[in-house]
C-alpha cells in the first residue's frame, strides 16, 4: 500500500531572516522586500484521480506603501472538469484552528483552463485556495498549474507548480448493496444491479452480496463471486449465465482517506494495484466489517479494484462500499 504522512508547515509568504546585532543581540523586527511577492504550496494528498480535487493554497503581498494586489490567477494545462475554481476568500486561521474566508471580490470565473478573481477589496497580502477538479481527459498524463498575481503599480508574478501525475483509477463513492434486491456488482460498470438488471447481463456480475445470521457458523455481511461454492451463496438462485470466478483478498487495517474519507494518510495507488498478487486468492468474502476492504479481481483479469466498506447494516442488511478501480494494460 502507499502510505503518504505528509506535516505540511505554512510558513509566511514573506520570510527573512531575523537581523540581529552581533554586539548587542537586539531583536529587530524582519523586513518584507521590496516588490510584488508570491508562493504556492498543494494541499492534497494522495493521487490524483479523476472526479477527485486537487487543492493548493496561493499567497501573494507587497508592502502597502508600494501598491494593492488588484487581481489573482491560475492556469491548467489541462482544463479542469466543472467545480474547478479559485476561490475569492482569503483565508487565515482563526484562535480555534478554524479557516476564516475574507471575500476580496467576485467569485472567480473559469474559461478555457484559466480561474481568475478581481480584486474589489483594498488589500496588500491574501492567500487564496484552488480547486482543481481532474477530468477523465487528464487520466494518466501530467497537469501543470501556473499562478500569478497583479499590482496596481504593474508589477506582476507568477509561480509554477508541478507537472504531477493523474492516476489512470476510477472512483466511485458510496454505493448501497442490499441482500435479496440491489446485490450484485459489476467491477466494470462501478455500479450495482437488482436481479432483474443482472439477469440480462450475466457476464458483468462479478460480486454478490448477502447477508446470513446463523448459528455456529460466522457469515454476517459477505460479499461471493458467482463461481464460489454454492455453500457461500445459501438460499441464492443465480441467474443462467452467471459464473464469473472474481479473485478476493480481504484487507482488516487499510483505509484509503479518498474512499474512506478519514484522516488515515493512507492511499491506494495505481502501483498497489498492478502488483497486487491475486494467485490462489479465493472467490468468497464473509464477516466483512465497518472499515474493512476487499481487493479484487475480475475473472477475465481486465479490471482491478479496491472496495472499502463504508458502513454496515445488521437490520437492514445491507453493507455500503466506495471503490477504486484500475483497468489493467
Amino acid at each position: 500500500m502507499t502510505t503518504s504522512k505528509y506535516i505540511t508547515l505554512i510558513s509566511g509568504l514573506l520570510i527573512v531572516l531575523l537581523l540581529t546585532s552581533c554586539e548587542e543581540k537586539e531583536y529587530r523586527i524582519p523586513e518584507a522586500p521590496s516588490g510584488l511577492q508570491n508562493d504556492c504550496i498543494k494541499h492534497s494528498l494522495g493521487p490524483n484521480v479523476a472526479g477527485t480535487y486537487m487543492e493548493f493554497a496561493y499567497a501573494m503581498a507587497i508592502r502597502p506603501e508600494e501598491g494593492k494586489i488588484v487581481s489573482a490567477e491560475v492556469e491548467a494545462s489541462i482544463p479542469g472538469d466543472t467545480g474547478t475554481y479559485l476561490s475569492h476568500l482569503s483565508l487565515h486561521t482563526d484562535g480555534a484552528g478554524n479557516d476564516v474566508g475574507v471575500p476580496l471580490g467576485d467569485p472567480s470565473v473559469t474559461t478555457d483552463g484559466k480561474s481568475k478573481v478581481e480584486f474589489t477589496t483594498d488589500t496588500s497580502a491574501a492567500t487564496l485556495r484552488y480547486y482543481y477538479q481532474v477530468p477523465e481527459e487528464a487520466m494518466g498524463k501530467t497537469v501543470s498549474f501556473k499562478f500569478s498575481a497583479k499590482a496596481n503599480n504593474g508589477e506582476t508574478v507568477t509561480y509554477d507548480m508541478g507537472p504531477y501525475k493523474m492516476s489512470m483509477m476510477d472512483i466511485k463513492l458510496d454505493l448501497t448493496v442490499k441482500d435479496n434486491e440491489t446485490h450484485y456488482i459489476s467491477i466494470e460498470d462501478m455500479r450495482v444491479y437488482d436481479a432483474e438488471e443482472a439477469a440480462a447481463q450475466p457476464d458483468k456480475i462479478d460480486l454478490i452480496y448477502l447477508y446470513r445470521s446463523m448459528e455456529n457458523v460466522t457469515f454476517e455481511h459477505a460479499l461471493v463471486s458467482p463461481s464460489a461454492d454454492p455453500k457461500y451463496l445459501p438460499d441464492v438462485e443465480l441467474p443462467g449465465g452467471m459464473n464469473n470466478q472474481s479473485g478476493l483478498i480481504k484487507a482488516w487495517d487499510l483505509r484509503d482517506q479518498q474512499l474512506a474519507r478519514l484522516q488515515y494518510g493512507v492511499f491506494i495507488d495505481d502501483v498497489d494495484l498492478r502488483e497486487k498478487d491475486f494467485e490462489n486468492a479465493p472467490d468468497f468474502a464473509s464477516t466483512m466489517r465497518e472499515e474493512a476492504g476487499l481487493w479484487v479481481e475480475t475473472s477475465n483479469g481486465k479490471y482491478r479494484a479496491y472496495l472499502f466498506i463504508n458502513s454496515v447494516d445488521n437490520g437492514g442488511e445491507s453493507l455500503t462500499f466506495s471503490i477504486k478501480r484500475l483497468e489493467m494494460d
